[in-house]
């Protein structure tokens, strides 16, 4: 039964959070109750600061930090639905980590953030906050259902609209309409809801004609996994192949996704350093997810000790 008291808005800094100083730069100093005073929002809000960072620094441990103050207000039966303001650099991989470990709540879980700072003359801020808590009050959610409508269990409120945790991704860079997802047939998160706090998964680039340097760094430097940000769909060079079998035997797992944005990917293409290739080496293709959000659901998996073939369905 949901909650019929507070939504709680989780305060995490951001450029939502940001003022400018005198010489130009952005920082986040304003706390949770200051994004708030003057509003009237659509119910009962209780705040609660969690940390003050540029999301840009967030590290898994941060991310479970979040994860884990959403898990203990979710608990609370007074809590209505949670809103989880956030910067919007890494905010697409909290929102996954979110739905991985807590989209079976019975709350709606929202992460909202803003293209323009506290203090812009046109804040997008208020009214991404105002929006998250509308929706997020609006319970229950259809995630306590099953099958597609679970999607919206943990989703991002932003620019007017409302997108599944699952395949979000951030496109543009200066817009207030700032997040797409990847496809429009998007997968329901499974269930990992193991700490990923402690673990490892570098994100390598792959350029056109890439070599096998940064992979076999990662692997040396004591990575648990790596997501490969390959090529179209998902692919590279004979050179990358064989380090991905180097890794593969070695036990570290290697996820293939891409730097086009949009639509699904399979691994096609051969050559010796095309997808095919990739997953004949061992590589696991991740069919929506972008590097970013890859990296978190390969962290979660690698946290819970699961076997390659579940990597791969979970993936697929």
């Amino acid at each position: 039964m949901t909650g019929t008291g507070s939504v709680v808005v989780i305060a995490t800094g951001g450029t939502i959070a940001s003022r400018r100083d005198e010489d130009g730069a952005s920082r986040p100093v304003v706390a949770g109750g200051g994004l708030l005073a003057g509003m009237e929002p659509a119910a009962p809000v209780r705040v609660v600061d969690v940390m003050a960072h540029d999301s840009a620094t967030l590290t898994l441990s941060h991310m479970q930090r979040i994860s884990d103050a959403v898990g203990k207000v979710v608990s609370d039966p007074d809590t209505r639905g949670v809103v989880i303001l956030h910067g919007t650099d890494s905010l697409e991989e909290t929102a996954l980590l979110l739905a991985l470990q807590h989209g079976g709540s019975d709350r709606r879980i929202v992460v909202t953030g803003a293209q323009f700072t506290f203090d812009d003359p046109e804040p997008d801020g208020p009214a991404n906050i105002e929006a998250a808590i509308r929706f997020a009050a609006d319970g229950p959610p259809r995630a306590a259902r099953r099958g597609r409508d679970a999607r919206d269990a943990v989703c991002v409120v932003f620019g007017g609209r409302v997108l599944p945790a699952w395949g979000v991704y951030k496109h543009s860079a200066d817009t207030a309409d700032a997040f797409r997802v990847a496809g429009p047939d998007l997968a329901v998160p499974p269930s990992e809801p193991t700490p990923v706090d402690g673990v490892r998964i570098d994100i390598v680039a792959l350029p056109p004609g890439a070599d096998a340097l940064h992979i076999r760094a990662s692997a040396a430097a004591g990575a648990h996994g790596i997501v490969l940000q390959a090529l179209g769909s998902g692919n590279s060079t004979a050179e990358v192949v064989a380090a991905v079998r180097e890794c593969v035997a070695s036990g570290i797992p290697v996820v293939v996704s891409s730097r086009v944005p949009q639509g699904a990917l399979a691994p096609s293409y051969g050559g010796g350093g095309g997808g095919r290739d990739l997953a004949e080496a061992g590589a696991v293709h991740s069919s929506t997810l972008r590097p970013g959000q890859a990296r978190i659901l390969l962290a979660a998996l690698v946290a819970r000790g699961a076997e390659a073939a579940e990597v791969r369905a979970a993936f697929g």
